[in-house]
């Protein structure tokens, strides 16, 4: 059994027709694991079967006396544990990796899905959901994959022994192969109310996960207006819900666990009773009976695989339902087979990479044009664009950023263009790696900073600069202060899941940093400095612009400070591009412009714009060129 790497190099493009179609094509992505683990089934459960075979023939020895045919049966016997104990071994050993195989397969696609979806996909399905897949979901799938070869081999086994039985008694032969047939079938009706109610309690478990999810994040701003009784009565009720589902679950499971042990013992009685018959009317002698007893008892064995397997397959088939149903989830220009991760254009995977190749290289002197809103932001110049709407704001920067995740039931957009490239008909990989963009709710991972900031980069921009650039100096004070076994080195010191343990000022700006070091050709920012305070957010935007000299971005903001910064700002009004110059222009001849960043509702146009933004973005702006005065009296409010 070879070792394989983990991860994948390519988890493969999956089967999504239906949870049945993904399950057989798990399995045929390891078809020589299956293959071995089958093999190795077998002669473990034919040693197993064929042992009491070998103390039958040697109880016949004794009673007749022979010890030659003693002797070949106790050789015949070790034979059959030798071979017995190295097939398990064996098959343990190729069932769990062929489970371990599986899981990280599942694990990557889901992984890749995420990737693919970027922030989106948090607006498409429940963090608790995915949560739920990658870790519960994927085990019961490998579960199912693990026992598919052990069934394998014990219905070649059940063959093997109904063949010898039926051979040398036809009468109990008959009843060995029709008898467990039956026995596998009773089991069949209860498989649908165990599935249903499984799915009850894998439903009820993932809004539960969602909701501890949502009150884990919001912990500091619960504790802060006293809501954690609140919504601990809430999880309590919730996971009481999943209890209650997990009794029913557990009822019916215990049923079929019942009949798993109950039938075969019965079907084992009548059995070993016909047997007695025979050898009490001297159709067949002693020896004979031990080996009919023995190899029908056996078949306890395959009858537990079988039903194990039926129990694996139902929750098996919930778990890829929900599995598929993360995989199926698609940007606006991506096909629902899996192949939405790696953006491939409809011409073929070869010529989408080479457009990709070719739009990296001409990132930094391309324009960055959406045909949507008639937004074009130049080469090498900070262009900044104004929206009333925070939201529409959003779902611009993620078009800008190529295959952007639409709400269901909105028709498809056309592609941002790089360069006359269209973003999504190159590699995912290509188009980032051309275009990033900074969400306005950016995620901390837990680690160091160093490993914060281990993102792949040009090389241009340093982490000192980055950070420097993002004014994140309090950051590193706080970050150093939180962990004393760095020794005074922020790079060393840990960052807390999300980054809890800070301000979001603090998170922002790292996050900033995080962005700047990367130096992408092409960077979009969407409000990155709205949690910050106006004097800080004074010194980023002049940080901003020297580092980013030279390179093409795009900020979305409101705020004065920012907008003075840009060679140009753009007006969005209704989705489209309204007036164009630059700010001091702009404040000067566009009231719409000015009902906007002033929030003046008495300004003319002011009814187009839409609902108020947040953050520095809805601080009043005084000095109407964006001085850097603009909103000072709530310094330091935003942390």
């Amino acid at each position: 059994m070879p070792l394989v790497p983990l991860p994948l190099p390519d988890p493969g493009r999956p089967d999504l027709s239906s949870p049945l179609g993904f399950l057989r094509w798990l399995g045929r992505a390891q078809r020589r694991g299956q293959l071995l683990a089958t093999l190795w089934s077998t002669l473990e459960l034919g040693s197993m079967a064929a042992l009491p075979v070998a103390i039958g023939r040697g109880v016949q020895a004794v009673v007749d006396h022979d010890t030659r045919a003693l002797l070949t049966a106790g050789l015949f016997a070790l034979l059959l544990a030798v071979v017995q104990t190295t097939m398990t071994v064996l098959l343990h050993r190729q069932v769990v990796w062929n489970w371990i195989q599986a899981a990280s397969q599942v694990r990557q696609l889901v992984a890749r899905q995420a990737s693919a979806l970027g922030g989106g996909l948090s607006r498409r399905i429940a963090t608790g959901e995915i949560v739920a897949v990658s870790s519960g979901d994927v085990e019961k799938i490998g579960w199912y994959v693990e026992l598919t070869a052990r069934l394998y081999g014990a219905v070649l086994a059940w063959l093997g022994v109904s063949t010898v039985v039926l051979w040398r008694q036809p009468g109990l032969g008959l009843a060995v192969l029709l008898g467990v047939p039956v026995l596998a079938a009773a089991v069949w009706p209860l498989l649908g109310p165990f599935e249903r109610r499984y799915a009850e309690q894998r439903a009820l478990g993932g809004k539960a996960s969602e909701l501890a999810a949502d009150t884990v994040a919001g912990l500091r701003v619960l504790r802060g207006i006293g809501g954690e009784e609140l919504f601990l009565r809430r999880y309590r009720a919730a996971s009481q819900r999943v209890r209650a589902a997990a009794v029913r679950t557990a009822r019916t499971w215990a049923v079929m666990q019942a009949q798993e042990v109950l039938l075969p013992g019965l079907f084992v009685i009548g059995v070993t009773w016909y047997g007695a018959r025979l050898a009490l009317d001297g159709s067949i002698g002693v020896g004979e009976l031990i080996a009919v007893y023995g190899s029908t008892a056996f078949l306890a064995a395959p009858l537990r695989v079988i039903g194990e397997a039926a129990h694996a397959w139902s929750v098996a088939r919930v778990s890829a339902g929900r599995a598929v149903k993360v995989l199926t989830l698609t940007r606006d220009d991506a096909p629902a087979d899996g192949s939405a991760a790696d953006g491939a254009a409809p011409e073929g995977a070869a010529g989408a990479a080479a457009d990709g190749a070719e739009l990296v290289r001409r990132a930094p002197r391309s324009d960055l044009h959406d045909p949507v809103s008639g937004l074009t932001a130049r080469a090498g110049r900070l262009t900044a664009v104004v929206c009333g709407d925070p939201d529409a704001a959003g779902e611009l920067a993620a078009r800008l950023g190529g295959r952007p995740v639409l709400a269901e039931g909105v028709a498809a957009v056309p592609s941002a263009r790089l360069g006359g490239v269209e973003l999504d008909g190159v590699p995912l990989a290509a188009a980032r790696a051309a275009v990033l963009v900074h969400d306005k709710e950016p995620v901390l991972l837990s680690g160091t900073l160093a490993e914060l900031l281990d993102v792949p980069r040009s090389g241009r921009v340093g982490p000192a600069e980055a950070l420097a650039a993002a004014r994140a100096q309090d950051a590193l004070e706080a970050l150093v202060d939180g962990s004393p076994e760095c020794a005074g080195d922020p790079m060393a010191a840990r960052i807390t899941e999300r980054g809890r343990s800070l301000s979001g000022g603090q998170r922002q700006r790292l996050a900033l940093a995080r962005s700047l070091v990367a130096d992408p050709p092409v960077l979009v920012l969407d409000e990155p400095t709205s949690a910050v305070d106006a004097h800080t957010e004074s010194r980023i935007a002049a940080g901003l612009r020297e580092l980013r000299s030279g390179r093409t971005t795009v900020v979305f903001a409101t705020s004065p400070l920012l907008l003075d910064q840009a060679d140009t700002v753009l007006l969005l009004q209704q989705g489209r591009v309204a007036a164009s110059g630059t700010h001091r222009e702009l404040m000067t001849e566009e009231p719409r412009y000015r009902a906007v960043v002033t929030r003046d509702e008495n300004e003319a146009g002011a009814g187009t714009a839409a609902r108020p933004a947040v953050g520095p973005a809805a601080r009043p702006a005084a000095d109407p060129v964006g001085s850097g005065l603009a909103g000072s009296g709530l310094a330091g409010g935003a942390e």
